[in-house]
């Protein structure tokens, strides 16, 4: 389903990317001209060219409001097949049709209703939307709770008959055997019963984990090389860590882990429970590992899990020459964790209108062919970005939409070169959902999250391609390289990083160590000294960085972004390298939402995330580049 990180509320909902900054308190900037930022006071005193257009949703607050009510009238009706559907193909049919009805209105309305509140989050009438649409969505589940376990007491060979009695429904087949393939990990109704309430329970290491990073824990001041103090908080850290006064770098760094160390005890309790939570769900519906439970949701093997860390392994060599590079760059005896943020090229003067951000996109995206372009500037011109910061407004960005409405972008622009990069990611997500949902009934038009990161991805691959094509500016040229290089760095190394700390835990854990502080310690540094290699200190401090990575309460997540970056890069190479054939493949992925597993449909676009060498391809790119950065930097 469409969702990513902890913004989700819903599970058919919308892609979260909080790629922008986020803005603190009072903070009203933009539209940017030539570098000089403009503060909006209200939404309304923006054009509305720069105002997204929801009427594909609906047309009004009036036509929600009956939509709603409509809504209402499909849960009795889905529930009166309950103890129909296992004795009658034609009302299996039936109900799943009537299912597909429902969804498409329901999408309408989570969209309509999180889109207007994200407008201006203080409007306590969108709020009350919102709050709305959470209510029909829970009482949507709750009228088809009994589907699957209805589904799954029917037997194989009368499932067979079925699709032999009312042929119609060799459509639903591959939805139908998504539930069916579960039947060895479906439990009584009474054991899953038990497992439901205790749902509960388990999201309270999440919690815990996050009134405590978030809510709790405060920092002392970190401290400039002219003591000056500046505010360190979990959102100014990395902020603090860019920056080019080392003595602050170091003073945050250690001050923040400082801190976590003297809660080391209480975090490594939560985390220890997190890990036996997904153990005893995994474990009672009779999976090998808290891995594989995982994995299964969507339809990914172990082995790609697994391959992804084995092959980063064989390209730390790679990694390590960057690192090497970094210290001789910034000229340093000692190179410490505090100083792996800094840029590697001073910051320049790139400044973009919106409008200069939209054609440098279209033309970046040529090689994407005529059709996806032509897609592209539909989209820009129809309105479906939602530009400028305004009081109140969500920051980040994110896309949206879904099967019968246009897809739409939030931002918050502000006229930098990371807000040109937000905006054609955000682009290739909503593309991804135009030609889904053009291209797949309601039914299968939804794509998971192991696929999503691949068009936003590859249209950001292709954007740096570009810009390192055309810029004839020595400084402005490393300085998009060292941009380029950092994404491979905190999206595949960084991730796989996280990714195998997560598997070892988890193995660890099954295993029967008793996960504690010092275990969790030495095994995170240990992962550190192997990533970075031997051009870095090994850091006392950064040990404890699995206390404070909220990305460990998100159930094998991460490893994600690590395959959607490797196919991304493959997926752009090819598309250069080829041309239409390449183009062709690439549609064919976007247009295929959910109507195979995710490994087939990147294989039909020309990747095969089962095998190593997307990644493989990926890290010697990486390791090309970091050779070209080197030559412009010396």
């Amino acid at each position: 389903m469409l969702y990513t990180q902890d913004y989700v509320k819903f599970e058919r909902s919308h892609f979260v990317d909080v790629t922008s900054p986020l803005m603190t308190t009072g903070q009203h900037t933009d539209p940017v001209k030539k570098g000089r930022l403009m503060a909006y006071e209200s939404r309304e005193e923006i054009d509305s060219k720069y105002k997204w257009d929801l009427s594909s949703m609906f047309p009004s607050d009036e036509a929600f409001e009956a939509g709603l009510e409509e809504l209402k009238a499909y849960c009795p009706k889905l529930l009166a097949f309950k103890g129909k559907i296992s004795t009658s193909a034609q009302a299996l049919l039936e109900f799943l049709q009537l299912e597909d009805q429902m969804t498409l209105l329901l999408y309408k309305i989570i969209n309509y209703a999180e889109r207007k509140s994200d407008e201006d989050t203080r409007v306590a009438k969108y709020q009350a939307y919102v709050a709305n649409a959470t209510s029909a969505y829970t009482q949507v589940g709750e009228a088809t709770s009994w589907f699957a376990a209805e589904l799954l007491a029917v037997p194989a060979e009368s499932v067979e008959k079925f699709y032999v009695e009312v042929p119609a429904l060799e459509f639903y087949r591959r939805k139908l055997n998504k539930i069916l393939n579960q039947r060895e990990h479906t439990l009584s109704a009474e054991e899953e019963a038990l497992l439901a309430r205790a749902e509960e329970l388990a999201v309270q290491p999440t919690n815990i984990f996050s009134m405590f990073d978030d809510a709790d824990l405060t920092f002392d001041d970190a401290v400039d090389s002219e003591g000056k103090t500046h505010k360190l908080t979990s959102g100014s850290f990395v902020p603090l860590l860019m920056n080019a006064d080392r003595v602050l770098r170091e003073s945050a760094f250690k001050q923040l882990y400082s801190r976590f160390g003297e809660f080391r005890n209480t975090s490594a309790a939560i985390l220890t429970s997190q890990v036996k939570n997904l153990q005893f769900f995994s474990s009672s519906r009779k999976y090998a590992s808290s891995l594989e439970a995982a994995l299964a949701e969507n339809e990914i093997p172990v082995e790609v899990y697994n391959n992804l860390i084995d092959a980063v392994h064989q390209n730390f060599p790679a990694f390590y020459k960057y690192v090497d590079l970094r210290k001789r760059v910034m000229g340093l005896d000692e190179l410490h964790f505090w100083d792996v943020y800094t840029p590697l090229v001073d910051d320049v003067d790139m400044k973009f209108t919106y409008e200069e951000a939209c054609d440098l996109i279209v033309k970046a995206l040529a090689p994407m062919g005529e059709e996806y372009v032509n897609l592209v500037k539909k989209g820009l011109e129809s309105r479906w970005v939602d530009v400028y910061e305004t009081p109140g407004k969500r920051s980040g960005a994110y896309s949206a939409g879904g099967k019968g409405m246009n897809p739409v972008m939030l931002l918050n622009f502000q006229g930098g070169l990371d807000d040109v990069y937000t905006l054609i990611h955000e682009m290739g997500h909503s593309l991804h959902t135009y030609f889904s949902s053009h291209n797949q009934e309601i039914t299968y038009s939804d794509y998971s999250i192991f696929v999503a990161e691949v068009a936003s991805t590859c249209n950001e691959a292709l954007l740096s391609h570009y810009l390192l094509e055309h810029e004839t500016d020595p400084a402005r040229h490393a300085y998009i390289l060292n941009h380029f290089l950092e994404g491979f760095r905190g999206t595949i190394y960084r991730q796989c990083m996280f990714a195998e700390f997560e598997r070892d835990i988890s193995q660890m854990n099954a295993d029967g160590v008793a996960l504690n502080a010092e275990v969790l310690s030495e095994r995170y540094g240990k992962l550190c000294a192997e990533y970075f290699g031997p051009g870095i200190e090994l850091d006392e401090e950064i040990k404890l960085e699995w206390s404070r990575i909220p990305h460990f309460y998100y159930n094998f997540y991460v490893y994600q972004y690590c395959i959607g970056f490797s196919a991304a890069i493959a997926l752009s190479q090819r598309i250069l390298s080829e041309g239409e054939p390449a183009v062709k493949d690439y549609i064919g992925y976007l247009s295929g939402g959910c109507s195979k597993t995710p490994i087939e449909l990147l294989r039909g676009a020309g990747v095969d995330m089962a095998t190593p060498d997307p990644v493989n391809a990926a890290l010697k790119y990486f390791g090309e580049l970091v050779d070209q950065l080197e030559q412009e930097l010396n």
